[in-house]
């Protein structure tokens, strides 16, 4: 009796502290809505543009004022309260001095918000996200969210523009490298992960920032994979593919969103009222603020979507766009108009609220410096701490593609190793793109993490220059094509060697914002230098540094261990190194389909299935290709470990089930290989028959297990309507009566499979 009062009294507490806690929520929120309203009142017209307007930094603020040029202008308007939010100002001495501008010399004092763009980490660099999201560890990419955060805030930033969110099927495409990869529900769980790692539980803290949720929306779907270019796709692709990720990030609470650059169905995404005001702000009831992306205002124009500034201006605003970046037209065009009667009144405060509210909910009216404390800055970028985490993230993004010769684990003594590729020396193409923060030199090279290791012995050869120059991030990469003069000595090293490894892949600047490829293969002579060594010693270990899948059909078929380790950030050589010496059993998983040539691209494993998915009639009239497998080279979802595991048969608790209720998923997973390990356990389903067709397979579970040597496991999954419906051409979400097929396994195409009936 005594144990059933305590507990109740513990459950009527724990409701207690819970309505005190959601109406401490609401008062807050109440009380930011008075104090918006108290400000806006105070407000001119112009004072309110001013909100609505970014620039980007433009001198060196804690130096002389600019006094002529665009610099001048926009310093001017700093003073004036017409500048709402700054970008790429950093430094807490920086950071200081261009909002003492804002809170101390306008006449109202409303503090700037500080952006930038942290991708993967601010100065000690995590993985690129696509990496990240090969490790299917929603823990470990919200802690590598977290760290970036903590050192980007500490730097005086209080808003990152991520995270990017965008599905891509196309590998051409070279932002993937900012993404998650082709899936919608994997995306919008490391979408979800993502936003609570940057903005944590309490956005008032000076520990963290505002994310901003990109590109919304359709990007990632460019034709021909060539960035900033047209996007056409269907309601279908739109709501189950597309919009999944962003509206997983709203309901984590991301506080910003920000337009994509193309057209979706003819509209520019910057002005576009259905996006933005009909499902953002409409549908999802999103009640932070849109920002474009850089000039995304005046690109419409070149859309010919918009004849001058002044349209432009109109259509963005009506849309839903609330703060501009770098066109510079709000703060020109948006007071005449509105004077004019072209533009509500009720938009411009509209988008001044949502703004004025989060800077609210950062507590920049509380303290405009809080986020610029020089001792902090110091103790934090680049600390041991932030060191270990994103070594911890790193060895969690590496994928074992191929082990045939079980040449890894390497051991630890008596063996001859040779190390050949110019990227395994390589300081600054580890660190990946979008790193502006970051220092060149800063990563540590595979070369360096091998060194580590004092057993075996370990020779070096660059096997000629692989690029050209210095490589940045304003120009294109040069890859050499002509000079093959390393190749006699990679050569030599690798024919005494017991193992070869070779680093080969793409630069950190080939990838990301700008670099899209025609061809997926290893640049420059690097597919003739694997085939050089490979000539004398075919024991060949070749570890991918790369920002996107790439097309290896050679290396598939002849090379006997393959490891995708991306660009991984500072730690990149010691990830390497611990994985590839057996310190750490990789678990990865790719988020992403690599293709066997680049003719099969855009690839992707949630295909519909057509009229003809097979040779039912052998004969050439079926889905195909005449001169290679429609299937990838390594699907969605490979990946391998050192350790080997074996699935049993696929349970379910019915076979039948009444609408509503939820579908409980089993089977079990046994250990039999030599090593402990971790397996990231698969589910997928099918709607056999539905109103609209759906994908041959549809991630909708996964779990990642640590399982000992010899151990099994049973893991459980739960399907509900949530997993079990999809969107129609309406945008309105159905679950359909019929048969489901269950698909569990390691990869989207190493699977066992049950069946059951929804009535």
């Amino acid at each position: 009796m005594k144990r059933t009062q305590t507990l109740l009294l513990l459950a009527l507490f724990a409701i207690g502290t819970s309505q005190a806690q959601d109406k401490k929520k609401m008062d807050k929120k109440q009380d930011i809505e008075k104090k918006i309203d108290a400000l806006m009142a105070k407000m001119t017209l112009e004072e309110k543009v001013g909100q609505m307007n970014q620039y980007n930094g433009f001198w060196d603020v804690t130096g002389p004022s600019p006094k002529e040029g665009s610099a001048a202008l926009k310093y001017e308007h700093l003073r004036k309260g017409w500048v709402g939010s700054m970008l790429t100002v950093r430094g807490v001495k920086e950071v200081r001095a261009v909002q003492k501008i804002a809170v101390e010399e306008t006449r109202l004092g409303i503090p700037l918000i500080i952006g930038f763009d942290v991708i993967h980490g601010y100065k000690t660099l995590s993985p690129i996200p696509l990496a990240e999201a090969a490790s299917w560890d929603m823990e470990a990419i919200r802690r590598s969210a977290e760290t970036a955060a903590g050192e980007a805030s500490a730097s005086g930033i209080n808003w990152t523009f991520g995270p990017m969110v965008d599905i891509s099927r196309d590998a051409r495409w070279g932002r993937v490298m900012e993404g998650a990869g082709e899936d919608p529900f994997l995306g919008s769980k490391v979408a979800a992960a993502r936003v609570k790692g940057f903005q944590g539980d309490d956005l008032s803290l000076p520990t963290t920032i505002a994310a901003c949720a990109k590109h919304f929306a359709g990007y990632g779907f460019s034709e021909s994979g060539r960035d900033y270019n047209t996007v056409d796709i269907g309601n279908a692709t739109l709501y189950n593919t597309v919009l999944p990720p962003f509206k997983a990030a709203k309901d984590a609470g991301v506080r910003t969103f920000m337009n994509a650059f193309n057209i979706l169905n003819g509209v520019p995404a910057t002005g576009n009222s259905f996006l933005l005001r009909d499902i953002l702000k409409g549908k999802w009831g999103f009640d932070g603020f849109v920002i474009t992306d850089w000039a995304s205002i005046r690109e419409m124009i070149a859309h010919g979507f918009a004849k001058d500034g002044a349209e432009a201006s109109l259509k963005a605003v009506t849309a839903g766009a609330d703060m501009d970046m770098e066109s510079h037209l709000y703060v020109k065009e948006l007071v005449g108009l509105v004077n004019d009667g072209k533009v509500d009144i009720k938009l411009v405060d509209d988008a001044v609220r949502r703004i004025l509210r989060v800077k609210y909910e950062l507590g920049l009216f509380d303290d405009p410096y809080r986020y610029c404390d020089e001792k902090r800055e110091k103790s934090v970028i680049g600390n041991k701490a932030n060191n270990d985490a994103v070594l911890d993230m790193a060895k969690k993004s590496i994928v074992l593609l191929k082990n045939e010769k079980n040449l890894l684990p390497l051991k630890k003594s008596g063996q001859k190793i040779a190390l050949i590729g110019q990227l395994a020396n390589d300081k600054t193409s580890p660190l990946g793109s979008w790193r502006i923060a970051s220092q060149d030199e800063t990563a540590v090279s595979v070369l360096e993490g091998m060194q580590q290791y004092k057993g075996n012995t370990l020779t070096y050869e660059k096997g000629g220059e692989a690029y050209k120059g210095k490589p940045t991030f304003l120009t294109e990469v040069e890859w050499n094509t002509t000079d093959r003069s390393g190749f006699e000595a990679a050569k030599a090293a690798a024919k005494n060697a017991d193992v070869v490894i070779m680093v080969l892949g793409e630069h950190g600047f080939q990838s990301g914002e700008g670099r899209s490829r025609t061809n997926l293969d290893l640049p420059g002579l690097q597919q003739e230098l694997l085939e050089e060594v490979y000539k004398v010693n075919p024991n060949i270990v070749l570890v991918l540094n790369n920002g996107r899948p790439l097309a290896l059909p050679w290396a598939a078929e002849h090379i006997p261990t393959i490891v995708e380790a991306w660009q991984l950030g500072t730690q990149t050589g010691n990830a390497v190194a611990q994985v590839l010496y057996g310190d750490y059993n990789p678990s990865g998983k790719l988020p992403m389909s690599f293709p066997r040539n680049v003719g099969q691209v855009p690839i992707y494993y949630n295909q519909h299935s057509t009229g003809r998915p097979v040779d039912a009639d052998k004969n050439v009239f079926w889905s195909h290709y005449m001169d290679v497998e429609k299937t990838p080279q390594f699907a969605f979802g490979h990946g391998l470990s050192y350790t080997t595991f074996k699935y049993g048969t696929v349970k379910l608790d019915k076979k039948t089930y009444a609408k509503g209720e939820s579908v409980k998923v089993s089977v079990e997973v046994t250990n039999t290989g030599n090593y402990d390990g971790k397996e990231v356990v698969q589910l997928y389903i099918r709607d056999i028959a539905a109103s609209l067709s759906r994908p041959v397979k549809e991630l909708k579970g996964f779990e990642l297990v640590s399982i000992k040597k010899g151990e099994t496991k049973t893991v459980s999954f739960t399907l509900t309507d949530n997993e079990l419906g999809f969107f129609n051409n309406n945008g309105d979400y159905l679950v359909e009566p019929g048969t489901f097929k269950v698909f569990v396994g390691t990869s989207s195409d190493n699977v066992q499979e049950a069946e059951f009936e929804l009535k």
